[in-house]
């Protein structure tokens, strides 16, 4: 795809001689990260909701005492109190196991591949996307950050 004179930066550009398809191949692989990396917040609201539902259950017990229900809450304090989420495991340990077994080898070898194939250029899939769509000349359309127009 041509860019215009006013195109992306340099960091944003394909290398000379990468192919369309190299290219939306890599955007496709790095939107599979951001893809990830959605998961990988997702797990972290899952352990942060789970340790404040767990810390919650010590009110819980609390209350249930207070009220008169020692039976309750001892069922309470020892069933479920601290309780692994899966056999063996509290939310650390699998927000832990994702980092190290998935997201960081995943993210590595996508690293790996902007730096073979596209010289560490990031977004260039996306660089293009938004030269083909941009109205040129319009100040609300420049290409990059440190475009004179933008200062509006």
């Amino acid at each position: 795809m041509a860019v215009h004179g006013d195109g992306p930066d340099r960091d944003h550009q394909r290398p000379e001689g990468v192919d369309d398809t190299t290219v939306e191949a890599l955007g496709s692989l790095s939107k599979a990260l951001e893809t990830t990396e959605r998961a990988r917040g997702h797990l972290y609201s899952f352990h942060q909701l789970t340790g404040s539902a767990d810390l919650e259950l010590d009110r819980a017990v609390g209350l249930l005492r207070r009220a008169g229900h020692d039976d309750w809450a001892d069922r309470v304090q020892r069933e479920i109190v601290g309780r692994n989420v899966i056999p063996g495991h509290w939310t650390f340990q699998i927000v832990e196991a994702y980092d190290t077994s998935y997201y960081e080898p995943f993210r590595h070898l996508e690293r790996q591949a902007l730096a073979d194939l596209l010289d560490g250029r990031d977004h260039v899939y996306e660089a293009e996307m938004k030269e083909a769509r941009r109205t040129i000349g319009h100040p609300d359309h420049t290409a990059r950050p440190d475009d004179p127009r933008s200062d509006r």
